[in-house]
């Protein structure tokens, strides 16, 4: 599988990490949670059971050639990011697959819901990487379960404890992330409770988002201008640094030479605004056909969401090329 791409997309455009090149380690849609606003979809296996998906070291040929590809374009890679379409911590293989990609010269990243931090095995794989994203948005049990809507064995003390733990052991750089949903999680009571809890982890960047890509509910929204501006000034009182995940990220997704499977290995993780398909398009020498044929086979969708046009890859529950 030398050039089939299963495994990584991009490099993406990112808000944190400049331009990421995305490593998928994880089946759709295999989770510990099944939030509201996940922008992959509904969560088809939620578990807790840490176990192996796929191959590491074919995962690492995949990352190698879509890396080498990458610089024959002339793109650059900031960082390899861990950012599958389910919770990257239940791989069993992690800590052997942060170990290869830190040999290839490249910082790597992981973004976690950090649901799976009271285990002292993932504290120890995470311990691998170089940054670390965890996904903070209550600390209210109530609140917690409406908005990331749980497995139902797991505890929110001991996640919170968890990551504590992690926080003080951790030598790469932390990073918090709070998804603000209208109506659930934006009273003042809860913000200042999830900043309270932020400045005990003492990360580099607490980051303030809203729904800005297509939500797996249609009715989830993100809170108006002056609550999220509300939001930033509650955070901003108890932490010393503060950052919006609100704006567009932009239109500069890389073109590795195979523009329908450049499309559809971004769309799989990273929903495409319509101005940022037709950039990649342009980049590739190709027109609008592409997306219509791909539209046509059933492999990529077409939603509106906030004023703007998005496309998703179409997933089935699992992979031909899922190995145990």
């Amino acid at each position: 599988m030398a050039s089939g791409f299963q495994y990584s997309f991009g490099p993406v455009p990112s808000r944190r990490l400049g331009k990421s090149l995305g490593i998928n380690n994880i089946p759709s849609k295999v989770c510990t949670y099944a939030c509201r606003y996940c922008q992959v979809g509904r969560t088809t296996s939620m578990t807790l059971d840490r176990r192996a998906f796929y191959r590491p070291e074919e995962i690492l040929r995949d990352v190698q050639d879509r890396i080498a590809m990458t610089r024959a374009a002339a793109e650059p890679i900031d960082y390899l990011a861990f950012v599958p379409d389910g919770e990257p911590t239940l791989d069993i293989h992690l800590v052997d697959e942060l170990m290869m990609m830190k040999s290839l010269g490249i910082p790597v990243g992981v973004i976690t819901n950090g649901s799976l931090l009271w285990r002292e095995d993932v504290r120890e794989a995470l311990a691998g990487a170089d940054w670390v994203s965890l996904k903070i948005d209550a600390v209210e049990e109530r609140i917690w379960r409406r908005i990331d809507r749980p497995h139902k064995m797991l505890n929110l003390s001991s996640i919170l404890a968890g990551m504590g733990q992690f926080a003080e052991t951790f030598a790469g750089k932390l990073v918090t992330e709070t998804m603000l949903v209208k109506g659930i999680n934006e009273s003042e009571t809860c913000l200042a409770g999830i900043a309270g809890f932020i400045k005990g982890l003492k990360p580099s960047a607490a980051y303030l988002s809203i729904p800005t890509r297509p939500p797996t509910l249609e009715r989830v929204c993100a809170p108006d201008e002056e609550t999220v501006n509300r939001a930033y000034r509650i955070f901003a009182d108890r932490l010393e640094r503060v950052e919006y995940l609100i704006g567009y990220e932009g239109d500069a997704f890389a073109f590795t030479g195979d523009i329908q499977k450049d499309l559809l290995s971004i769309t799989a993780v990273h929903p495409m605004r319509r101005e940022a398909v037709d950039a990649l398009l342009a980049k590739a020498g190709a027109s609008w056909a592409v997306v219509e044929n791909l539209q046509a086979q059933g492999e990529l969708a077409e939603v509106r969401h906030d004023g703007h046009l998005f496309y998703l890859r179409k997933f089935t529950k699992t992979r031909p090329s899922d190995a145990t």
